[in-house]
């Protein structure tokens, strides 16, 4: 069974809720992902994800100005290190979400997206 712990990707993405959403687009863009944890000193406040900015300026075309605040989600789903990725598939799933944070002892470690889920399933594939 492979875990979520050997697939998380650990170089996290963060920013701060005060920070602006266009901002945030372009930290998406440069670092080619499609979500940020939102931070509040060590504690994770939030997640934006391309879907927040989309839905942000759908409605309002003004809204790239305002803090991300008003626009991540803040009730998240999470995931251990330790749980399988059928867990964290069908979590996502459950959820429809595409980004999972992955935490241990109330702390942030790594990131899950359904990219990654996409690439080991093709991989598992490949290798048959």
């Amino acid at each position: 069974m492979t875990t979520v712990g050997e697939t998380m990707n650990t170089q996290l993405v963060t920013m701060s809720a005060s920070s602006s959403l266009a901002e945030a687009a372009s930290v998406m863009s440069q670092r080619r992902v499609g979500s940020v944890l939102i931070m509040d000193g060590e504690q994770l406040a939030g997640i934006l994800t391309e879907r927040d900015i989309v839905r942000a300026i759908s409605h309002d075309i003004g809204a790239p100005r305002d803090e991300i605040a008003h626009w991540m989600t803040s009730t998240l789903q999470t995931i251990e290190p330790g749980q399988s990725l059928e867990q964290a598939r069908d979590r996502m799933d459950r959820a429809n979400i595409r980004h999972l944070p992955v935490t241990e002892g109330g702390k942030v470690v790594g990131m899950l997206s359904m990219r990654d889920l996409i690439r080991i399933g093709a991989a598992s594939t490949r290798d048959r």
